[in-house]
């Protein structure tokens, strides 16, 4: 697949960057270019060898001052631009962009990816929802993704092995709640937090496309807003949400009412020095929790993939042999 986006992607000698801030793929990967980088073959940030005009074989260096913020500034400027260009991986991997609030001007709207275009009684549906902080739509650790590759850090390898196994697909971005107009940046009403924006994709868009069975995988403080949901609609978790996948989540302990539902449904993969799958707790009133196979919060997703898709294919075969 990499080679193909790579074509794409693939450098040229003489763009500049347009005076209109970046607002799209291309103009991202301009940027990119003007601070000397560009995406390889196999998705892996490369500083752009002069001679060749081509990715070279160094990788993305933090340190490019004695001065630390002058090195963060570095970062965060290349950090910015990899919004556009995973959106841009996302369509191209046959995902459609839903501007929500439903109905308003989508300059000064947020939005999802959905795959098809406009969700109806999926029978399978698989939900991403990502963590707190700069990461959007299809990102799970833009860190990963510069310092490592796109697939380490994006959800595109969540994506391609949903729909190897015949799964509609729905990708938040809860963190998207604002937009630079009449000279300040303003909320979005209606999406203005992580919170309202999750609940307001479940009510408008999940609930009315009626899926026949859910599972959801969720990052870190995405453990907290997939508990808001069960919170609030119980009863259609109950009946549709299979499986629920969390990777080195934050939550607290679940509340009784829906307690013995989540320890069925749910599983938490946490960043661990054991072996993968390896138990770390489990209680009669808890969350299993599991070893993702890595050390680091920010791997856990990508570092527990398979065992992730196991377990939910398992949950999906014991939900149809119930019926």
């Amino acid at each position: 697949m990499w080679s193909r986006i790579y074509k794409l992607f693939r450098p040229r000698r003489n763009l500049k960057m347009p005076d209109s801030p970046v607002t799209n793929c291309e103009q991202a990967l301009i940027q990119l270019k003007n601070f000397g980088y560009a995406f390889d073959e196999a998705g892996i940030l490369r500083k752009i060898d002069p001679a060749t005009g081509e990715p070279g074989t160094e990788q993305f260096s933090y340190n490019v001052s004695d001065d630390g913020n002058e090195n963060e500034k570095h970062y965060q400027n290349l950090a910015n631009q990899i919004p556009e260009i995973v959106y841009a991986l996302l369509e191209k991997n046959g995902l459609s962009r839903t501007y929500i609030p439903l109905h308003k001007d989508p300059q000064r709207s947020s939005f999802i990816y959905s795959q098809p275009a406009k969700l109806s009684q999926s029978k399978k549906l698989l939900v991403l929802i990502h963590g707190s902080g700069l990461v959007k739509a299809g990102q799970w650790a833009r860190s990963l993704i510069i310092n490592n590759s796109l697939d380490h850090g994006s959800q595109l390898p969540y994506v391609r092995q949903a729909q190897k196994l015949g799964y509609d697909l729905l990708i938040t971005n809860t963190n998207d709640c604002s937009r630079f107009y009449n000279g300040k940046e303003n909320i979005i009403e209606g999406v203005e937090t992580p919170l309202k924006h999750t609940k307001y994709v479940w009510k408008n868009i999940v609930l009315p496309s009626k899926p026949e069975s859910v599972a959801i995988v969720a990052h870190s403080y995405g453990g907290c807003l997939t508990l808001d949901l069960v919170e609030h609609f119980l009863d259609f978790f109950k009946e549709s949400v299979f499986a629920i996948a969390f990777t080195d989540s934050v939550m607290g302990s679940p509340q009784s009412k829906y307690r013995d539902y989540l320890c069925n449904v749910t599983c938490d993969w946490v960043a661990s020095n054991t072996p993968l799958d390896t138990p770390i707790s489990q209680s009669k009133n808890s969350i299993r929790r599991v070893s993702a196979g890595h050390t680091k919060h920010e791997w856990t997703s990508y570092s527990a993939i398979d065992s992730i898709f196991k377990f939910i294919e398992e949950k999906y075969e014991q939900r149809t042999n119930k019926k």
